[in-house]
């Protein structure tokens, strides 16, 4: 079967790769060392998903995706998750306006382009239920009335992994909604050393610029469609998410909503990297950051100290690549 669907030509790869290249610059200038990290970002708000960041405090979870909103102007709004945020605190309620006799609805922070929602696992379930609700649908209904969320549109949700009280854990069903969990880390001693010489008389998110605008963003997702995945490669991508489903320590494998974040995924990272299709290292790459979280390991497994990323490990050197997808 021969694959008839438009390639991406070699001035709009060289376009991606410059966008890329200029908003990885800009935001080191905030965040230094985590190029990676801000190429995860990239490839999820390319492939219109969201992101949970899993991380310890003070990692600059909050100061990244305020640099990526500004790097690529759009609107940014915050959200403190807390045990009594209801979920109108976020999608917005409707006011009665006492002169002329109407409702008027006020808009509420899940209205912007790009959503932090910090420490998600604070919030109620029912807060939680209401904020990825909106996630998957891309619009919001408040009192019978559906309203659409602003394109692009991208929610950064961070959590901690080492704080337990007083959380309420996402449920699986809820953690497949994010289409990856990144983790920023700490930066190497060098790193962390220019980040302290830069902070001077003002923070350096104060200096950055707008390098585009949010209009960019639905062009170059249809560029996005015209990666080319050849059958083979999607074969090699289906073996990988069906040796999860069949591991003996694993409860929970990937479901086909991962399947489809993967494959992307896939050709988000390829365009970002000057391909017009996607290679076997692409998949490989993403792999952790798209099934770490919604996999789920046997209570014996766990007890023995296995990690869910040993596993995927394990499972992609074990999936092997046959000779004729190598490209």
């Amino acid at each position: 079967m021969v694959d008839q669907s438009p390639q991406l030509g070699a001035v709009q790869l060289e376009q991606i790769a410059e966008w890329a290249e200029a908003v990885q610059a800009n935001v080191s200038q905030v965040i230094v060392g985590k190029q990676a990290v801000v190429e995860l970002l990239l490839v999820a708000l390319l492939s219109g998903g969201h992101v949970l960041l899993e991380d310890v405090p003070g990692t600059g979870k909050t100061m990244l995706a305020r640099a990526l909103a500004i790097t690529l102007g759009l609107d940014f709004k915050r959200v403190q998750c807390t045990p009594d945020l209801l979920p109108n605190d976020i999608t917005g309620v409707s006011i009665y306006h006492q002169p002329t006799g109407e409702f008027h609805f006020r808009q509420g922070p899940i209205f912007s382009h790009v959503l932090l929602a910090d420490e998600i696992n604070r919030a109620t379930p029912r807060t939680q239920a209401a904020l990825l609700e909106a996630m998957q649908e891309q619009n919001v209904t408040v009192e019978g009335l559906t309203r659409p969320l602003p394109q692009p549109f991208i929610v950064l949700a961070t959590q901690n992994p080492v704080e337990f009280e007083g959380t309420f854990p996402l449920p699986e069903a809820q953690l497949d909604r994010f289409l990856m969990q990144v983790a920023v880390g700490y930066p190497l001693p060098a790193e962390e050393a220019q980040m302290l010489r830069t902070i001077g008389s003002r923070h350096p998110i104060d200096g950055i610029r707008a390098l585009a605008t949010h209009a960019n963003i639905p062009r170059l997702r249809q560029l996005i469609d015209s990666v080319h995945v050849s059958e083979r490669m999607v074969a090699y991508l289906l073996r990988l998410v069906t040796a999860t489903r069949e591991h003996s320590e694993l409860t929970l494998g990937a479901s086909p909503r991962a399947s489809l974040a993967l494959y992307r995924a896939s050709q988000a990272a390829a365009a970002l990297a000057g391909r017009a299709f996607v290679v076997p290292d692409d998949v490989k790459r993403l792999v952790g950051p798209v099934l770490r979280h919604r996999l789920v390991l046997r209570p014996e497994t766990a007890l023995r100290g296995r990690t869910v990323g040993a596993v995927l490990d394990a499972v992609v050197a074990a999936t092997a690549i046959e000779d004729h997808e190598v490209v």
